[in-house]
Protein backbone atom coordinates (compact mmCIF):
# COMPACT_ATOMS: atom_id res chain seq x y z
CA UNK A 1 0.00 0.00 0.00
CA UNK A 2 2.90 2.38 0.56
CA UNK A 3 3.74 2.34 -3.16
CA UNK A 4 0.18 3.41 -3.96
CA UNK A 5 0.43 6.14 -1.32
CA UNK A 6 3.75 7.29 -2.78
CA UNK A 7 2.30 7.43 -6.30
CA UNK A 8 -0.79 9.35 -5.18
CA UNK A 9 1.15 11.84 -3.07
CA UNK A 10 3.73 12.38 -5.83
CA UNK A 11 0.92 13.07 -8.32
CA UNK A 12 -0.69 15.45 -5.84
CA UNK A 13 2.60 17.24 -5.19
CA UNK A 14 3.12 17.72 -8.93
CA UNK A 15 -0.41 19.07 -9.27
CA UNK A 16 0.03 21.41 -6.31
CA UNK A 17 3.35 22.71 -7.64
CA UNK A 18 1.72 23.55 -10.97
CA UNK A 19 -1.15 25.34 -9.24
CA UNK A 20 1.19 27.32 -6.97
CA UNK A 21 3.86 28.19 -9.54
CA UNK A 22 1.82 28.62 -12.72
CA UNK A 23 -1.95 28.57 -12.34
CA UNK A 24 -2.51 30.97 -9.45
CA UNK A 25 0.01 33.60 -10.60
CA UNK A 26 -1.68 33.71 -14.02
CA UNK A 27 -5.20 33.65 -12.59
CA UNK A 28 -4.64 36.14 -9.80
CA UNK A 29 -2.78 38.46 -12.14
CA UNK A 30 -5.64 38.62 -14.63
CA UNK A 31 -6.71 42.15 -15.52
CA UNK A 32 -9.74 43.38 -13.59
CA UNK A 33 -11.93 43.53 -16.68
CA UNK A 34 -11.18 39.83 -17.39
CA UNK A 35 -11.36 38.62 -13.78
CA UNK A 36 -14.86 37.11 -13.79
CA UNK A 37 -14.33 35.30 -17.10
CA UNK A 38 -10.87 34.01 -16.13
CA UNK A 39 -11.97 32.84 -12.68
CA UNK A 40 -15.04 31.10 -14.06
CA UNK A 41 -12.93 29.33 -16.70
CA UNK A 42 -10.41 28.32 -14.02
CA UNK A 43 -13.12 26.80 -11.83
CA UNK A 44 -14.60 24.84 -14.74
CA UNK A 45 -11.22 23.49 -15.86
CA UNK A 46 -9.70 22.65 -12.51
CA UNK A 47 -12.70 21.00 -10.81
CA UNK A 48 -12.42 17.65 -12.65
CA UNK A 49 -8.64 17.61 -12.15
CA UNK A 50 -9.03 18.27 -8.42
CA UNK A 51 -11.66 15.54 -8.21
CA UNK A 52 -9.36 13.02 -9.91
CA UNK A 53 -6.23 13.91 -7.93
CA UNK A 54 -7.99 14.14 -4.58
CA UNK A 55 -9.98 10.98 -5.35
CA UNK A 56 -6.78 9.01 -5.92
CA UNK A 57 -5.28 10.55 -2.79
CA UNK A 58 -8.35 9.52 -0.76
CA UNK A 59 -8.26 5.99 -2.17
CA UNK A 60 -4.56 5.61 -1.34
CA UNK A 61 -5.04 6.94 2.19
CA UNK A 62 -8.02 4.64 2.75
CA UNK A 63 -6.04 1.66 1.45
CA UNK A 64 -3.21 2.41 3.88
CA UNK A 65 -5.60 2.77 6.81
CA UNK A 66 -7.54 -0.38 5.94
CA UNK A 67 -4.52 -2.54 5.13
CA UNK A 68 -2.87 -2.41 8.55
CA UNK A 69 -0.50 -2.69 10.21
CA UNK A 70 0.58 0.85 9.50
CA UNK A 71 4.01 2.35 9.97
CA UNK A 72 4.49 5.82 11.43
CA UNK A 73 5.63 7.41 8.14
CA UNK A 74 2.53 6.21 6.31
CA UNK A 75 0.39 7.71 9.04
CA UNK A 76 2.28 11.00 8.82
CA UNK A 77 1.62 11.01 5.07
CA UNK A 78 -2.08 10.27 5.57
CA UNK A 79 -2.26 13.01 8.20
CA UNK A 80 -0.66 15.53 5.84
CA UNK A 81 -3.09 14.53 3.09
CA UNK A 82 -5.97 15.02 5.50
CA UNK A 83 -4.68 18.47 6.40
CA UNK A 84 -4.47 19.43 2.71
CA UNK A 85 -8.04 18.32 2.09
CA UNK A 86 -9.21 20.20 5.20
CA UNK A 87 -7.51 23.43 4.05
CA UNK A 88 -9.07 23.01 0.62
CA UNK A 89 -12.55 22.39 2.03
CA UNK A 90 -12.50 25.06 4.71
CA UNK A 91 -10.44 27.83 3.13
CA UNK A 92 -9.50 27.54 -0.55
CA UNK A 93 -12.89 26.31 -1.77
CA UNK A 94 -14.86 28.96 0.13
CA UNK A 95 -12.39 31.65 -1.02
CA UNK A 96 -12.98 30.64 -4.63
CA UNK A 97 -16.72 30.78 -3.97
CA UNK A 98 -16.43 34.29 -2.57
CA UNK A 99 -14.22 35.39 -5.45
CA UNK A 100 -16.79 34.07 -7.92
CA UNK A 101 -19.76 35.61 -6.12
CA UNK A 102 -18.34 38.98 -5.11
CA UNK A 103 -15.41 39.51 -7.46
CA UNK A 104 -11.74 39.80 -6.72
CA UNK A 105 -10.76 41.42 -3.45
CA UNK A 106 -7.35 41.80 -1.86
CA UNK A 107 -8.45 40.01 1.31
CA UNK A 108 -9.80 36.96 -0.56
CA UNK A 109 -6.70 36.78 -2.76
CA UNK A 110 -4.52 36.83 0.37
CA UNK A 111 -6.67 34.13 1.94
CA UNK A 112 -6.38 31.99 -1.18
CA UNK A 113 -2.61 32.46 -1.37
CA UNK A 114 -2.20 31.49 2.30
CA UNK A 115 -4.34 28.39 1.79
CA UNK A 116 -2.33 27.52 -1.29
CA UNK A 117 0.95 27.84 0.63
CA UNK A 118 -0.39 25.55 3.35
CA UNK A 119 -1.51 23.03 0.74
CA UNK A 120 1.95 23.07 -0.84
CA UNK A 121 3.62 22.45 2.53
CA UNK A 122 1.17 19.62 3.20
CA UNK A 123 1.77 18.09 -0.23
CA UNK A 124 5.54 18.16 0.30
CA UNK A 125 5.15 16.59 3.75
CA UNK A 126 2.79 13.91 2.46
CA UNK A 127 5.02 12.93 -0.44
CA UNK A 128 8.17 13.02 1.68
CA UNK A 129 6.68 10.83 4.39
CA UNK A 130 5.28 8.43 1.77
CA UNK A 131 8.75 8.19 0.17
CA UNK A 132 10.28 7.27 3.53
CA UNK A 133 7.49 4.74 4.17
CA UNK A 134 7.97 3.14 0.74
CA UNK A 135 11.76 3.00 0.90
CA UNK A 136 13.23 -0.47 1.34
CA UNK A 137 14.27 -1.09 4.91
Amino acid sequence: MTVLLLAATALHLGFQLVVTALVYPALLGAPEERWAVEHDAHRRRITPVVAAVYGLLAAACAAVLLAGPRDAWSLVSVGACTAVVAVTATTAGPAHGALAARGRSASMVRRLRRADALRLVGAVAAAGAAAVAAAPS
